[in-house]
């Protein structure tokens, strides 16, 4: 069953958060222990060395030095802006690029590359359903069992879907609880207690809100109402009954697919998933900088999240560089600018570039890989401080404009940046144990 985005989705993805830091664990919580796909190398082939960052001046540095004397006159404060600009291993210019700056979520770069790191882009999180106690005449004189599995995207259709197969096991009422267990999201409510009761109104159509009627509305016009009625109440713990008898288990949409949600919307709270499935902010930055070899002073997650534009850059070639032995792209896992729905929409930005946003107050930051005319990626990040953001955000659109009048714009999505064709089929789906 193909997902649509339900209202509660929407209402969400502002894109306007930044990470928040999160208690360090030493290995990822969940269903299954996930082990490192790849050594943990770094990058560095694909960045510029410093020597060449202090040396002669790259090509685009004129048109750098003019952009950043613009925002001067304009009133921005030139020590707080940043640009780093390169293609393949070539420097083409920067500003103040290795200095670290607000990034607000650029932030969920270092998140993607080292999800894609820890768990691979076909990783799906498990959630399992079960029950205790006996089943008579439909009514299981029990609790129902949730067994978390930090699942980012469970929504209203993953209740209506475990609504009606429990409705085809036999199961209409249950006269316990509804007992969650261990990390259990739902609408991206990172709350088991919170995520619950969201479920216990999924199960049973006859108290929906308003949100879960709207997602109704989109599915299958031949998908039932879930009627699962829990006379008990919504309780949390950690620890799985020894009586509990698992019939259903929930499998998520891939990690790519999951990041690329989390990335073209900017959800916030599935960033805040995933880093406290990675091990913490903390974590985040330290192998993110390992992976994109850059020091660990530009990458700064935490209160207040700093990035250096080099570090963003490095970031994404890491995140492709990852993704190669898939046959996958960057464009897999960051919005697409004119063929995805997300932020970047109402942004005039150039046609088949892959980029993300990182915008909250006073802060204008973006990132990504540009196609040109003469075949090459150009690989950049703008972070600008200081001012409103949609004043940075009008500026970043005016010289990436100009700079692709210089470069060449393209007419369609270059290889490098297309994603897999065989990854439209993937969704998240339920089987029964």
């Amino acid at each position: 069953m193909g997902k649509t985005i339900p209202l509660a989705y929407t209402l969400l993805l502002t894109g306007l958060g930044m990470i928040m830091g999160c208690s360090p664990i030493s290995e990822p919580v969940g269903s299954e222990k996930v082990q490192r796909t790849q050594p943990l190398e770094a990058n560095t082939a694909s960045i510029p060395s410093l020597a060449s960052v202090e040396g002669s001046s790259p090509p685009l540095q004129p048109e750098i030095n003019d952009y950043i004397n613009h925002l001067a006159n304009i009133g921005f404060n030139p020590q707080s802006q940043g640009i780093w600009i390169q293609s393949g291993n070539q420097l083409l210019g920067n500003y103040r690029g290795t200095q670290p700056l607000p990034s607000a979520s650029i932030a969920k770069v270092a998140t993607t590359l080292v999800a894609l790191h820890r768990f691979g882009p076909d990783h799906r999180f498990k959630t399992r359903i079960g029950t205790t106690g006996t089943l008579k005449n439909g009514i299981l004189a029990g609790n129902l069992i949730i067994e978390g599995g930090e699942d980012p995207f469970f929504v209203w259709e993953e209740a209506v879907r475990i609504g009606n197969l429990l409705h085809q096991l036999g199961i209409k009422r249950i006269t316990g609880n509804l007992v969650i267990v261990d990390k259990f999201y739902m609408n991206f409510q990172q709350s088991p207690l919170a995520s619950g009761n969201l479920l216990k109104q999924g199960l049973n159509a006859n108290i929906w809100p308003p949100e879960a009627e709207q997602q109704y509305q989109t599915l299958s016009p031949d998908t039932p109402r879930p009627q699962l009625i829990i006379d008990g109440d919504v309780i949390t713990t950690t620890t799985t009954p020894n009586t509990v008898t698992f019939h259903l288990e929930q499998s998520s949409f891939p990690v790519a697919e999951l990041l690329k949600k989390m990335n073209r919307y900017s959800n916030t709270q599935m960033s805040r998933m995933f880093n406290e499935a990675l091990g913490g902010t903390q974590t985040v930055a330290q192998i993110s900088a390992k992976l994109s070899g850059v020091t660990q002073a530009e990458i700064q997650l935490g209160s207040g999240d700093r990035i250096s534009p080099r570090a963003a850059v490095a970031m994404f070639l890491a995140i492709g560089k990852s993704l190669e032995p898939h046959q996958m792209t960057v464009g897999d896992v960051f919005a697409i600018v004119g063929q995805d729905e997300g932020l970047l929409q109402k942004r005039q930005l150039p046609a088949f570039s892959v980029l993300k946003s990182g915008i909250w107050t006073n802060i204008g930051a973006l990132s990504g890989a540009i196609p040109t005319e003469n075949q090459k990626i150009i690989w950049f990040a703008m972070m600008n401080f200081g001012e409103e953001t949609e004043k940075s955000q009008q500026e970043q659109e005016i010289f990436l404009e100009q700079l692709l009048n210089n470069l060449g714009t393209v007419s369609s999505l270059p290889k490098e940046l297309s994603p897999a064709s065989t990854r439209k089929t993937k969704t998240s789906y339920v089987r029964k144990l």
